[in-house]
């Protein structure tokens, strides 16, 4: 479609233009001033049909290109060539590991896999992916079922019978004989604790009971793993976010909704359908809220609930999305809200806006505090004081973000240390700032609405950035 109001501009522009100048000068001939208003209500009617703005105005951005297959295996086996090859060892000796073991089964495959292998399918009936500190460099092996030539390019083959799969691996270790063998147990997360039973069974069975007492948990050694981020990635990080933001606000446009006739589930499935289209996948479902006067919004624990997917929009509803997507095996995440315009609205309601901005105030409150080598809970506490002070009403749920939607490291979160708290802050990484305020509104008779945000940023040397720039406006619905 033709970018429908500056094109209409400029011709209303040049029309004048020429008229200014001609001879005629002295009265608008009649044609011309039908081509006028004809025109400038082709604008008035295109300005009122547009999708949403972040900020009035401002046209949706353009969906970027994403890379095939072939080039994002090319550029994040480039990633996984310097993880391995460089960053990985120095790790596994601040966690005092000498050897770590990963376990990857067929149909259950362990979190840590696809982040220590080429973006292919691992599809033996048990993968061993052997990591050993030998003194000047990490060796690598991979005892796998399957030749991959991918794979080839990052690790050493070992290709054991089915039957002889314990014994080879029973004389890999003793050779090795190292001090501590990391396996993923022990963590509180999920990315964490992959083994299976049955994996850590083999394990045992295979070594001996004088190696299994050299086993350790690889859960710090994955914290700071999952956590660190390359300085390659970022750019194709902050494609991810473009991705997630064009999508968001054609979701909530006129694009795809239409007051009193439009249903949550079908805003949630055209954005689901919008990922597959692209050969994309999403690590959560898109969730959507309904904000609406005189009408209570339900909780789920501390949190709005979601609507119900047969739920109509209609005019004067405050909308929400939380929505996330994967691409190049990083993840975002991205929460937004529009305001769907009654008869003879042109804006949101002042008291709806003025809530948006002391949302935007604690954002610049957390922003303003956190630096690289803080704890997250350092950060949570001096965020929530200033709030007091502030007199905001405010919730903080930060998450680590990039390999994982919900990553390891630090949260700066209201539930302390269970989330990764007591983490410190690591240089570049990466994080979802998640957070509400809650605010009484005197359009709606003082009903407290929430207004929630989510922005992904990551840490630069003066602080917190965002990949794009945060909601500061409602995007508007009109019917």
């Amino acid at each position: 479609m033709i970018e429908s109001k500056s094109y209409f501009q400029g011709i209303i522009l040049t029309l004048s233009t020429e008229f200014r100048d001609s001879h005629a000068q002295i009265s608008f001939n009649m044609s011309l001033r039908k081509t006028l208003l004809l025109f400038s209500i082709g604008l008035l009617l295109l300005d009122s049909r547009a999708p949403a703005q972040n900020r009035l105005g401002e046209p949706i951005p353009a969906m970027p290109r994403l890379l095939s297959q072939r080039e994002q295996a090319d550029v994040r086996e480039q990633w996984l060539k310097k993880r391995l090859g460089s960053l990985l060892l120095p790790m596994m000796r601040r966690h005092g590991v000498e050897m770590w073991i990963v376990v990857n089964e067929e149909f259950n495959s362990d979190p840590v896999t696809p982040h220590i292998v080429p973006p292919i399918p691992i599809v033996g009936r048990r993968d061993l992916f052997i990591f050993i500190d030998r003194g000047e460099q990490l060796e690598r092996i991979a005892m796998v079922r399957y030749s991959e030539e991918r794979l080839k390019n990052h690790y050493r083959f070992v290709m054991p019978a089915r039957d002889k799969f314990g014994e080879e691996l029973r004389k890999i270790v003793d050779e090795r004989n190292p001090k501590t063998i990391a396996l993923n147990i022990g963590g509180t997360r999920g990315q964490q604790s992959g083994l299976t039973y049955d994996g850590y069974k083999f394990l045992a069975d295979a070594l001996g009971p004088e190696n299994e007492r050299k086993f350790i948990s690889a859960g710090n050694l994955l914290t700071e793993f999952f956590d660190t981020r390359l300085p390659e990635e970022l750019e194709h990080y902050r494609t991810a976010v473009l991705v997630t933001d064009v999508i968001t606000r054609r979701a909530f446009s006129g694009e795809v909704i239409t007051p009193g006739k439009t249903t949550a589930g079908d805003v949630r499935w055209w954005m689901l359908q919008q990922l597959n289209d692209l050969g994309l996948d999403t690590w959560f479902q898109p969730d959507l809220r309904i904000q609406r006067q005189a009408s209570a919004t339900g909780t789920t624990g501390q949190f709005l609930s979601t609507a119900n997917e047969a739920d109509v929009i209609q005019p004067g509803d405050l909308i929400h999305v939380d929505f996330g997507l994967n691409y190049m095996g990083l993840s975002t995440d991205w929460q937004k809200h529009a305001y769907v315009l009654k008869s003879g609205e042109s804006d949101a309601p002042a008291g709806l806006k003025a809530a948006l901005k002391n949302t935007n105030r604690l954002q610049d409150i957390v922003l303003g505090i956190a630096r690289s080598g803080m704890t997250g809970t350092e950060v949570y506490q001096a965020a929530m004081a200033e709030c007091k002070k502030q007199g905001i009403e405010a919730m903080i749920y930060s998450h680590p973000i990039g390999t994982h939607g919900h990553g390891l490291g630090p949260s700066i979160d209201f539930r302390g240390n269970i989330g990764g708290g007591a983490n410190k802050i690591l240089p570049g990484s990466y994080v979802s700032i998640e957070l509400n305020t809650s605010t009484l509104v005197p359009e709606w008779n003082n009903q407290k609405v929430t207004i929630m945000a989510e922005d992904d940023a990551y840490m630069t040397e003066t602080g917190y950035r965002f990949f794009r720039p945060r909601q500061t406006e409602f995007y508007l619905i009109r019917q």
